[in-house]
């Protein structure tokens, strides 16, 4: 064993890219690689990603980054990964189709028939999720119904963690908190749920063993090393879903502070040591052993603002990144309120509370005033007030408030945004100093299970870090966004629900008899 310092490897394998970043045991970034992913739309609604491509990324990131260090001080790895995205394999362990993602969509009609046959009540309490069209299990369900010869000779079910895992030891392993946003996994029990596989045709020999987070699961094969440019016999530790690794890659370990993850999906993460359930959020297995994570999720993030940046405001010769700035700068000379504009940001249907996969977007208040730049930042105060909305539930059940948000993505580097959220849910709002929280939470596993710490716990308070200094709320601008807020924002999806459902019912009708 060289006596070189330890040195750590996080694998994030996003939607868009595969990264592989190593950090040292104080949380600094020492080396890293990255590939991006494409990701394919056959069919409206459709997103899917070959398998393959997950893996040769990888294998790219990684060489990218190990060059950079000596590999004998590299002690362990552990992935972070795209929840509830899948692929099923043949005997062979070669896939039978492409990867179908998180955001696909096609599988709605499974929904009614999964809720019929189960029921929304107690598929909720054993899975800590509301039946979506996101998870894997519906998805497995469409496979059943509309590709039976797929169906019939697959003989696994690989979650992105699993494939990746099995390229690299031959195991054929996930962790709790990968298989828990399939929406196939008993939160209580930590196990597969029987009851739900045999409910679709599942059988369990077809899904991965499974380990709690930290836990070893294997060890890099000699064929895996010589590819990654890793040391044979490397430690490869049970990861977790990129939500959930970002949380703990900010230090989100205890009650009364959330992660709030500004990307495609805007996600905040609160943690809590026994087991809740609530249509406010999913609860999530959590990085540190034996405790969970309420998580609220709105699917229409920056997929939101890329939208006004590509359809709305996009000019010929300008890059999407100066457009950004500018309308940031624009909108922050705009009061809050943007002139009566509110935007409901359902661009991409809605989780919780209400969860609802038939619902959309709603732009409301228009007058002649009314400009770009408006509809920009109200489109930011949208998004901050569903935050609040799902940060109340909540706090409803930690019994205790969240003191503090802690930033990261993309989003995160707009202070225009983090002032909006700040005022609007009256609470401060802080960056990760780390631009990789997600990486660096799978790293802080990858050195709790190589015995570099006493846990996990012990190792985020360590490597994780954040920016002491915050955005505060103004005492003013909260007033005027608690009165919108209750006034205006709450009560609106309840009031266009009707419409919105049946609008979507007949524009699929119109979509079919093209």
């Amino acid at each position: 064993m060289t006596d070189c310092s330890p040195l750590l490897l996080g694998l994030d394998c996003s939607t868009s890219a595969s990264k592989a970043i190593v950090f040292d045991l104080m949380g600094n970034e020492v080396a890293r690689g990255s590939q991006p992913l494409a990701l394919s739309t056959p069919r409206p609604g459709w997103h899917e990603q070959p398998a393959g491509d997950w893996w040769q990324s990888t294998v790219l990131a990684i060489r990218q980054a190990v060059t950079q260090v000596d590999t004998n001080c590299v002690r362990a790895l552990a992935i972070a990964h795209q929840r509830e995205t899948f692929v099923p394999l043949d005997e062979h362990d070669e896939p039978l189709c492409d990867g179908i993602l998180w955001m696909d969509e096609r599988a709605g009609d499974q929904l009614a028939a999964l809720e019929k046959a189960f029921g929304r009540e107690e598929f909720h309490r054993l899975t800590g999720k509301r039946l979506s069209m996101n998870l894997t299990l519906t998805k497995i369900a469409w496979l059943h119904q509309h590709r039976p010869e797929i169906f019939s000779k697959t003989r696994k079910y690989t979650d992105v963690h699993a494939y990746l895992v099995q390229k690299l030891t031959g195991e054929f392993a996930t962790g709790w908190g990968c298989a828990d946003p399939t929406g196939m996994f008993d939160l209580q029990t930590r196990d597969w749920c029987a009851p739900l596989l045999d409910e679709v045709g599942i059988q369990r020999e077809q899904l991965p063993t499974l380990a709690a987070p930290g836990t070893i699961i294997g060890h890099v094969s000699a064929s895996a090393a010589q590819s990654c440019g890793l040391p044979p016999g490397l430690p490869v530790v049970a990861g977790i879903g990129d939500g959930q690794a970002s949380s703990l890659g900010v230090n989100i370990t205890a009650p009364g502070e959330a992660s709030l993850s500004l990307g495609t999906s805007v996600i905040s993460g609160t943690a809590i040591d026994h087991y809740v359930y609530s249509p406010a959020f999913r609860s999530m297995t959590a990085g540190i052993r034996d405790t969970y994570l309420l998580e609220t999720v709105l699917l229409g993030g920056t997929y939101t603002l890329n939208w006004f940046l590509e359809k709305m405001a996009a000019r010929p010769g300008q890059d999407k990144a100066t457009l950004q700035t500018y309308y940031d700068q624009a909108a922050e000379h705009i009061p809050a309120g943007s002139l009566g504009l509110v935007v409901l940001p359902y661009w991409n249907s809605v989780l919780g509370p209400y969860w609802d996969p038939a619902t959309s977007g709603v732009i409301l208040g228009w007058r002649g005033v009314h400009q770009l730049e408006h509809l920009y930042r109200a489109i930011l105060e949208g998004i901050a007030f569903e935050q609040h909305l799902g940060t109340l539930g909540v706090e409803e059940a930690l019994g205790q408030p969240v003191k503090r948000y802690i930033a990261m993505g993309g989003g995160a580097h707009s202070r225009l945004w983090r002032q909006i959220i700040a005022d609007v849910t009256s609470k401060p709002v802080h960056q990760a100093e780390t631009a990789e929280a997600t990486a660096l939470g799978a790293a802080i596993l990858a050195a709790s299970g190589a015995g570099l710490f006493t846990n996990a716990q012990q190792a985020a308070a360590q490597m994780a870090r954040v920016n002491p200094q915050a955005v505060e709320p103004d005492p003013a601008r909260h007033l005027l966004y608690q009165q919108l807020f209750e006034e205006v924002y709450r009560p609106l999806y309840p009031a266009v629900k009707g419409p919105l459902n049946r609008l979507a019912a007949l524009s699929d009708q119109l979509e079919k008899s093209e």
